[in-house]
């Protein structure tokens, strides 16, 4: 997906969804991928092919409560955000959306740019929290155990702290390449007496471990005078 973040509107309204997918889409920081009912929400979040980010849900589902299919999620384990959409305001509604498990509660009719707005706020928080993965190439990211999982060879592979900080601030930003005195100073601080020589090193060792060849860096690549991650440029490593 070009490094957009992927994320799952399950809504009925085949109009709103793709008015969504569409603003989402303008920045190239979101990539929606559309479901109509429960049925088909569940089928693409146990396809495996794509880790949502965040879940955009509307209460009124044709084959189900959105606030029940919410709780289910949450039984079953997945932590992404889950931002509601509800016809109604009432504080009784939201307050049984919240506590399914809903991170977000919105009433209809909202405005495009606040939605946005509290979806990017929520992404925020679970990206710093615990339970966060991304997918980065062919590798699953666990930024708090500082892991990388290759799934098809089975294969984790450890990262030091600083490597671990580099990847995420190098995904935040998508594929628009990070200079090196922006990375410095986002990953060792301000005040860090440390030179990009020393970030240098630490691109080079953490090439080491995710390029299978390092020499010609495909993942993690040199661009206008600093980095960027590249999630197409790897493919599937073989087994």
């Amino acid at each position: 997906m070009s490094g957009e973040r992927p994320i799952l509107i399950v809504d009925d309204d085949r109009a709103l969804r793709s008015l969504l997918a569409e603003q989402f889409a303008v920045d190239g920081e979101f990539a929606a991928v559309e479901a109509g009912s429960v049925t088909e929400a569940d089928a693409l979040l146990a396809d495996g092919s794509v880790r949502f980010e965040a879940i955009i849900l509307d209460v009124g589902l044709p084959d189900g409560d959105g606030r029940d299919f919410c709780a289910r999620l949450r039984r079953e384990g997945v932590k992404v955000p889950i931002v509601i959409l509800t016809g109604s305001d009432d504080e009784s509604d939201v307050v049984r959306g919240l506590d399914s498990g809903a991170n977000d509660y919105i009433a209809k009719p909202f405005r495009l740019a606040e939605l946005l707005a509290r979806l990017r706020a929520q992404v925020r928080i679970y990206e710093n929290s615990e339970d966060a993965v991304f997918m980065i190439g062919p590798y699953t990211f666990r930024p708090s155990a500082k892991v990388l999982q290759e799934q098809i060879r089975n294969r984790r592979i450890r990262l030091t702290e600083k490597e671990a900080a580099i990847l995420k601030y190098l995904y935040r930003a998508g594929t628009k390449p990070v200079a090196r005195q922006v990375l410095l100073n986002e990953v060792w601080g301000y005040n860090a007496n440390v030179t990009t020589h020393t970030l240098e090193t630490h691109i080079y060792r953490l090439r080491q471990k995710i390029e299978p060849d390092p020499s010609n860096a495909r993942l993690l690549v040199t661009e206008g005078g600093g980095y960027r991650l590249d999630p197409e440029g790897l493919p599937d490593l073989p087994a």
